[in-house]
């Protein structure tokens, strides 16, 4: 087979980045004098945590389309046209034989810019409902890699493969990792531990629920290690102030995902695809509050996938600020309930995603 060069597209949130890196990590194992390139969105945070993996990546000024504000468009027209061009100067400068798109904005203009051009695509589609983007690249795309059966009724059956959603590496193996967690956080190994995620940038809901939930903690068996993501850190550190004898660490950004989840009794989460893949590999129970600000509402059919095989339970993001923390609270110490969950829910894992992605690359180059 030829030199493998690829040109990985997407990003905007963790959920599409760590997947991108770890398709990259795959790559680099089987083929380690591949030369891979990334192409994400203008000062999204792919422009940062690619760098900093190691690998080189080019920004195009893309940005999503504004529903409520139709005059805002105008100018997203007009990046969009020049990420086209930007994206197809960076196939003819890097002529790569691959392009894989995992989501996100940037993977739009590129994989369009490759189909143009006659270079082989892969779409990588982490969730459970297509996006609109997606659905009109797969037409041209030489394969599409899902995490969730049932995709034949957004994508040609004949192209599909179900791969699964890569994860990071470092949480294939939790075991003998609790103790060392509990030091590096400063939790109690004693106690329960409900871990709250917003994802890297932070959730709204999630942050409020448990601000307001900190004036009525009286659990003094459960311990919280609460990432509230960038936006809303400072605000929550000054409510937690407030109630210093509270058992909760708040974090901004958890780098140790692997510590976390083996201190992790109970989860509490967005239904991010990317999240929803790690949950499943590291058999952990989970209640999801789905967000309500994303396309097609996708995030509450990554869900449903789960809790249609009670493998996680759902919260609304309507009702989560009378519910969430009071059932978390509840279903932490239902011993039984934990174990159903968690036997489910590892019933649904897809090990190994990264790999099986990079077998189809190899069989796509080797066609080509």
């Amino acid at each position: 087979m030829k030199q493998l060069k690829a040109i990985i597209s997407g990003g905007g949130t963790g959920g599409h980045i760590f997947p991108a890196l770890s398709i990259a990590g795959a790559l680099k194992d089987r083929h380690p004098n591949a030369e891979i390139l990334f192409v994400g969105a203008e000062n999204r945070m792919e422009m940062e945590r690619v760098p900093a993996a190691g690998y080189p990546i080019v920004g195009l000024p893309v940005a999503g389309f504004d529903r409520k504000n139709l005059l805002k468009n105008i100018s997203v027209v007009f990046k969009l046209l020049k990420s086209l061009y930007l994206a197809r100067e960076t196939l003819k400068k890097f002529r790569p034989n691959i392009v894989v798109g995992v989501g996100g904005y940037a993977s739009g203009p590129t994989l369009k810019a490759a189909n143009r051009m006659g270079i082989p695509t892969i779409i990588q589609e982490q969730n459970s409902y297509a996006g609109v983007t997606n659905k009109l690249l797969a037409k041209q795309a030489a394969k599409i890699c899902v995490a969730y059966e049932g995709m034949e009724k957004f994508f040609p059956a004949g192209k599909i493969v179900l791969t699964g959603n890569p994860i990071r590496k470092d949480l294939v193996n939790l075991e003998d990792k609790r103790q060392k967690a509990c030091t590096f956080f400063g939790l109690d190994p004693d106690m329960k531990t409900i871990l709250i995620l917003g994802g890297s940038l932070g959730a709204r809901t999630l942050n409020e629920c448990m601000m307001g939930a900190l004036p009525a903690f009286g659990d003094g068996n459960v311990q919280f290690l609460w990432q509230s993501g960038k936006m809303y850190f400072h605000n929550s550190l000054k409510q937690l102030e407030k109630y210093p004898q509270r058992p909760i660490k708040l974090v901004e950004f958890i780098s140790r995902m692997d510590f976390a989840y083996s201190v992790a009794d109970l989860i509490v989460s967005r239904a991010g695809a990317g999240s929803i893949s790690e949950f499943c590999a590291v058999g952990k129970p989970v209640i999801l509050t789905p967000s309500p600000n994303v396309a097609e509402d996708h995030q509450t059919k990554n869900a449903m996938a789960l809790v249609d095989k009670d493998a996680a339970m759902l919260v609304s993001d309507a009702d989560a600020a009378q519910k969430l923390i009071p059932l978390a609270l509840e279903t932490v110490h239902n011993s039984a309930r934990l174990k159903t969950l968690s036997a489910n829910i590892r019933k649904l894992a897809l090990p190994d995603a990264a790999n099986r992605i990079a077998e189809e690359i190899e069989k796509i180059m080797s066609n080509d």
